[in-house]
């Protein structure tokens, strides 16, 4: 009797090592993106009009392709029924990220009012400090993180090491494994990974957009804020702040 409940504690433990070991290398992440857009507008006359007509929040739901560690990450679709002005989701229609995270490049496509920027630069560094909470995603156990992006733009993730690529969507990376949630308030808005699909990854999707100009990141915050200097007062708070919303959702 003895020798069979040894057998059994060995076979449950062996069990849960190979269990314990069957890590997700490739995949397709569907994420619900959700902004508050009457809040990013801001409170002058021109907003207060522009808020009657729309929605409070515009949701969107993007997806996160990668194998090899490689990863694209672009729009899907609008949640059903969404009535969203054409000028507050163009950009998200077109804005594409890809990474080679073994290589530690990334490339990016951004539209700005109807224009196109594209980036090549290395993946940016963010300073992540890890926390005790937990939370269950997408069928997932996850770890919260606090960082830091753009000198003073926090960001809450929550990440799974379940899922060995270090990604994230936008350009939030640097965790140890795949974020799967990510609020930053100051932008409001949040991500949260819907379903992971691991029969579906099409490494052929997994791919830099290419362009004639490339700017690093550094390069497009320079030229933008040269581009956009008198469109605002320092002495003018709302104008300020609509200003930075541009710049952070720009180089995110």
């Amino acid at each position: 009797m003895k020798r069979i409940i040894n057998f059994i504690i060995i076979f449950l433990f062996s069990a849960g090592s190979v269990y314990a070991q069957q890590f997700v290398e490739k995949a397709v992440i569907e994420y619900e993106v959700k902004t508050n857009i009457k809040k990013t507008l801001g409170n002058n006359s021109w907003a207060e009009m522009m808020k009657e007509n729309m929605p409070q929040f515009k949701t969107g739901y993007y997806q996160f392709t990668f194998a090899d560690n490689k990863s694209v990450y672009k729009f899907d679709h609008w949640d059903e029924g969404a009535k969203i002005p054409e000028f507050l989701r163009k950009s998200d229609e077109e804005n594409v990220w890809y990474f080679d995270h073994a290589n530690g490049k990334f490339n990016m496509q951004k539209d700005v009012f109807g224009s196109k920027f594209n980036v090549e630069d290395s993946i940016p560094t963010i300073e992540w400090r890890l926390t005790n909470e937990n939370r269950l995603i997408a069928g997932y156990n996850c770890r919260k993180a606090v960082g830091k992006i753009l000198d003073s733009v926090y960001v809450f993730a929550f990440y799974t090491d379940e899922i060995t690529i270090s990604g994230g969507p936008c350009s939030i990376t640097g965790l140890p494994g795949m974020i799967l949630g990510l609020t930053i308030p100051r932008m409001y808005s949040s991500w949260i990974a819907t379903k992971v699909n691991i029969e579906m990854a099409d490494v052929n999707k997994i791919k830099p957009v290419t362009a004639k100009k490339y700017y690093t990141r550094k390069s497009l915050q320079v030229m933008l804020k040269d581009r956009t200097k008198e469109w605002f007062s320092e002495d003018d708070e709302d104008s300020r702040k609509w200003i930075e919303q541009f710049y952070w959702s720009t180089l995110l």
